[in-house]
């Protein structure tokens, strides 16, 4: 399996932000410019992107449009995108305005039958995200806890078309503690779906344990580390590889 790295951006009131487990007020700026910031990782060397719109996941409908159409036109990379999408008259809008892929979180949980329709529909271009605390599924942002564990949540998007699940661990979120490979690998041998690692990836050696599990992982989201150098651009590449 092609193990892929999405270098992330987050967007915060226009920028590009990291935050810690999630918290909208521990938000670190490191780029004003979310369009450059992509150019920069293309020029890494970076494939593809992971972009969220954090005002969006809060406020359940898309809110950083300007910034995600200005990243579209500074990269020809394909971009998955997710923050608030919870209809299915959103997921068109991105698709048709040049997002890749689509990740349904909240809605997810909330009716599932909407992603499976979505999916069925447009193969290839939904993403499920699931965020998971102590391995319970989060929801609205963060912001709240359900009473599902994540691998349940998974198998229910079996056989429909899902392209890829984004599997994070909020607790590790932003905070550059190590993947979290035992959830993820967890979530990788239940379900038939591609999953993506998310969250507390600190350097290198977290890429290589991931794909030394023994689980179908089939890629990861990097951000803090990335964006503080703790992450080399060419040996996480390498890594992938």
């Amino acid at each position: 399996m092609t193990f892929t790295l999405y270098p992330a951006i987050d967007l915060k009131d226009g920028a590009c932000v990291r935050l810690l487990r999630g918290e909208m007020d521990a938000a670190t700026v490191f780029n004003t410019d979310p369009a450059d910031q992509a150019a920069a990782f293309a020029r890494m060397g970076f494939t593809h992107l992971h972009v969220v719109d954090l005002n969006g996941a809060f406020a359940g409908a898309p809110v950083n449009r300007a910034a995600v159409e200005g990243i579209l036109k500074a990269t020809s990379a394909p971009v998955q995108l997710g923050g608030g999408i919870r209809t299915r008259a959103q997921i068109d809008a991105w698709l048709e305005a040049g997002i890749s892929r689509v990740i349904l979180g909240t809605i997810a949980l909330r009716d599932p039958e909407l992603v499976k329709t979505a999916a069925r529909a447009l193969p290839g271009r939904i993403v499920v995200g699931i965020d998971a605390k102590d391995g319970m599924v989060a929801v609205e942002g963060w912001a709240e806890t359900s009473d599902m564990k994540a691998t349940d949540l998974a198998k229910a998007f079996e056989g429909c078309g899902v392209a890829a699940i984004v599997a994070t661990d909020i607790g590790r979120d932003g905070l550059k503690t190590g993947v979290n490979v035992p959830f993820t690998a967890e979530l990788a041998h239940a379900v038939s779906i591609p999953v993506i690692a998310s969250g507390g990836v600190r350097d290198v050696n977290d890429i290589r344990a991931l794909k030394a599990s023994g689980a179908p992982i089939a890629g990861s989201i990097l951000g803090r580390a990335l964006y503080d150098g703790d992450i080399v651009a060419s040996e996480a590449i390498g890594a992938a590889g």
